[in-house]
Parts: structure tokens; sequence; C-alpha cells
């Protein structure tokens, strides 16, 4: 399995030997024509907004991911956990699992599949932090450090049960290692984005 994300749509792809035929599944407006030689089935899981930071749980079988819609109500990046179909026909059902205040970004399952961990700026302030005006620097992409940001461990459910980071400081991108240990994270606390580890059990 791949995941691919950008701001349009993040998608599922599977590598089997028989194309499978319907609606959801689509093996040539996804793909460059006549260059992709090793994807097929390839299916759009989401619809509208923006989806993207797309990750697997360890099992391979749930991904979380951020989300922002204002036709949903869903003015600013929130984080998403769904279980990925396996049949054909089958839905892409997701969930909200952020506290749906602020702004989050870069979600990711804890190994025992029971948490996740995400950055989010709810605690400086419940409102959207506002957007930088890209117009000024050439209409680049632009990734604003809020230093609201600090990074959170909820349960599937949503609720925090450990806060991670606690700085006025730019703290958000977290991953967690193979054995499911550390988390690994990017911060501002030293005056520059520098990348930090933490250990899970005693951070």
């Amino acid at each position: 399995f791949v995941i691919a994300a950008n701001v349009l749509f993040f998608s599922a792809y599977v590598n089997a030997q028989a194309p499978v035929k319907g609606p959801e599944f689509n093996t040539t407006t996804l793909l460059y024509k006549g260059e992709e030689k090793h994807l097929s089935n390839v299916r759009q899981l989401t619809f509208g907004g923006d989806n993207a930071e797309a990750y697997w749980s360890y099992d391979g079988k749930y991904l979380v991911f951020q989300k922002s819609n204002p036709k949903e109500g869903i003015n600013c990046d929130q984080i998403f956990i769904g279980k990925v179909p396996t049949k054909k026909g089958e839905k892409f059902n997701y969930k909200m699992v952020s506290t749906g205040k602020g702004r989050t970004t870069c979600a990711y399952f804890t190994k025992d599949g029971k948490h996740i961990i995400y950055a989010s700026t709810h605690l400086g302030s419940t409102d959207c932090p506002p957007v930088p005006d890209r117009s000024k620097y050439g209409n680049k992409y632009i990734w604003p450090l809020y230093s609201s940001f600090d990074i959170f461990m909820a349960d599937l459910d949503g609720n925090i049960v450990k806060q991670l980071t606690n700085s006025s400081s730019y703290d958000a991108e977290g991953t967690i290692s193979p054995d499911g240990k550390k988390m690994i994270y990017t911060s501002t606390k030293d005056g520059d984005i520098e990348l930090y580890i933490m250990d899970l059990a005693t951070g």
C-alpha cells in the first residue's frame, strides 16, 4: 500500500493483477498515462476540501489524516481516522478525533493501535490561527510555525490522555519510531527549527 496526499485528495493504491471496476476505482485520471507501471486499482478515498498528511496504523488497517472543508464547517485542519476499505463497494468512513478547535497537523498512530499523537493550537486559541498572506512571498507555499502548536496524545475516541510538549515555541510534526517507544518531532524551542527525540514512556 502507498498513500499519496495533496490538498485535493489522498488515495490508497493496491497493486493487484486485475483492476476492480466501479466508479470509486480509476486507473486513468489519477495516474500519469503511460508512465505508471507498478500501481493499479487506484481508489480516491476523500472528496472535497483539503485532505492530506495521511499515515497508516501499524497493522495497516486504518488511516489518520488531516482535513479542512469550510463547506462542512471545518474551517481549518482537524484530525480524522478511518478504516481502509478492503472490499469492492465498501465505503471509507471516518470520524474526527481532534478537538475541533484551533488548527491541527501531522497525526500518527501509536504502535498499540489504541492512540494517536497530533499537534494542535487549541490551547492557544479555539479559533483558527491567521493564514499568512502568500502574495507577499510570490504566492509560494508557506507553512507557518505557530508558537501555539503543541503535541498531544489522544485515544481513538478523541479524548486527550497526555500533553507531550508544553512550550511557547512551535512543537509539531511528530512521528513515532518503528518500535513505538520514541517520538521524533520538530521544535523551535532553542531558537531555530531543529529535530528532537522524546521517550514516550517518560516524555
